[in-house]
């Protein structure tokens, strides 16, 4: 592959005409890094249609695997960075096609919720199905072969540099400073 040019070579070459200071390196791996994760996103929306899920549901399947298969509503809300009025929609939903199970939280619990002025479902627990669980699983075994066979056609050593490099990149992103 060594000498091929993609069609990022040929956007940077427009660009660069136009705009003679911009680092042909920089604006490549960016299109790049923007190019494949629109692709992995689209793969993902299309393995979620085919288990019948919409983004949201699957982030609520995903949290309640991660969390050990149960958590609260307010929990779950925390997680998601949403308001815990806004989870009925979706828990309603995976509760019908038996994803996860509702359970009312019980007296002190719902009194203690009372007390912080929550209503009391917030403290209700959500319990990840079996049929939940592998319906996740399943969701993103797809995706996962998608970036498994992107990702296959570099070796070992290079994806770990570009896991490296790309550590080094989110890790400005996130204000870390190595001195």
């Amino acid at each position: 592959m060594e000498g091929a040019r993609d069609w990022v070579d040929d956007h940077v070459d427009r660009w660069q005409s136009v705009l003679p200071d911009l680092n042909p390196d920089i604006e490549g791996a960016v299109t790049r890094m923007q190019f494949l994760a629109d692709h992995l996103r689209r793969v993902s929306e299309r393995s979620l249609a085919e288990f019948g899920l919409r983004r949201e549901e699957h982030e609520a399947l995903h949290v309640l695997v991660r969390r050990g298969w149960r958590t609260t509503v307010t929990q779950l809300a925390m997680d998601l960075a949403t308001a815990p009025g806004t989870l009925d929609e979706r828990l309603d939903a995976l509760e019908k096609r038996g994803f996860v199970v509702r359970t009312r939280a019980r007296g002190a619990e719902q009194s203690a919720a009372a007390a912080a002025g929550e209503p009391g479902e917030q403290g209700d627990e959500i319990e990840l199905t079996d049929e939940g669980h592998a319906t996740w699983l399943r969701a993103i075994e797809t995706s996962g072969q998608e970036e498994r066979r992107l990702l296959g056609t570099l070796d070992w050593h290079e994806q770990r540099l570009i896991s490296s490099l790309l550590r080094r990149v989110v890790l400005t992103i996130e204000g870390y400073d190595e001195s």
